[in-house]
């Protein structure tokens, strides 16, 4: 359900009823509160080592929280949403490159930019449901700008599949 929605359905709009669908289907997964799923953590070790970069991460964005189903280089277990980078890359059907988060005016004043862990670089492909909704991201974080090109993208969108998968076949 939205948060503090509480407007009749027929007012809801088209990103309202977006974000609900969004949700039921992160809800209709199970896969908040599921336990620790090694697969992830093989997917966020491949990312980390074929982009060479210290930070990986697959995750879900709920209403409220961006939650860690698999993390290397950072300790946190989940974060607020409106602090992620991820919650930008949810809104894509296509994954999201940002070079240099100093440069980008959406992220150069966030604490994560300005302070530790000191993002310079973030890849984020969406996780997306077989019915089309994107539930997460898995992304691949760097502390120095650095360009990403196609090849690189699609790997990093295709290994966002396997996680896909992996979620939604456990």
């Amino acid at each position: 359900m939205l948060p503090e929605q509480t407007a009749r359905p027929d007012a809801l709009s088209q990103a309202d009823i977006q974000e609900f669908e969004r949700l039921e289907a992160l809800d209709q997964l199970d896969i908040i509160d599921m336990p620790h799923d090694d697969a992830f953590d093989g997917v966020a070790e491949l990312v980390k080592n074929i982009f060479d970069v210290p930070m990986a991460i697959v995750s879900v964005i709920d209403a409220h929280r961006q939650l860690y189903k698999a993390c290397v280089g950072l300790s946190a277990s989940e974060v607020a949403r409106k602090d992620t980078f991820c919650t930008h890359t949810i809104r894509m059907d296509h994954p999201m490159i940002v070079p240099d988060a100093t440069l980008d005016e959406r992220f150069a004043d966030h604490p994560m930019v300005v302070g530790a862990p000191n993002i310079r670089f973030y890849a984020g492909a969406p996780l997306r449901t077989s019915d089309g909704h994107n539930i997460g991201t898995l992304c691949a974080i760097d502390t120095k700008p650095r360009d990403f090109g196609a090849r690189e993208t699609a790997i990093l969108q295709g290994l966002a599949n396997l996680a896909m998968e992996q979620m939604e076949t456990r």
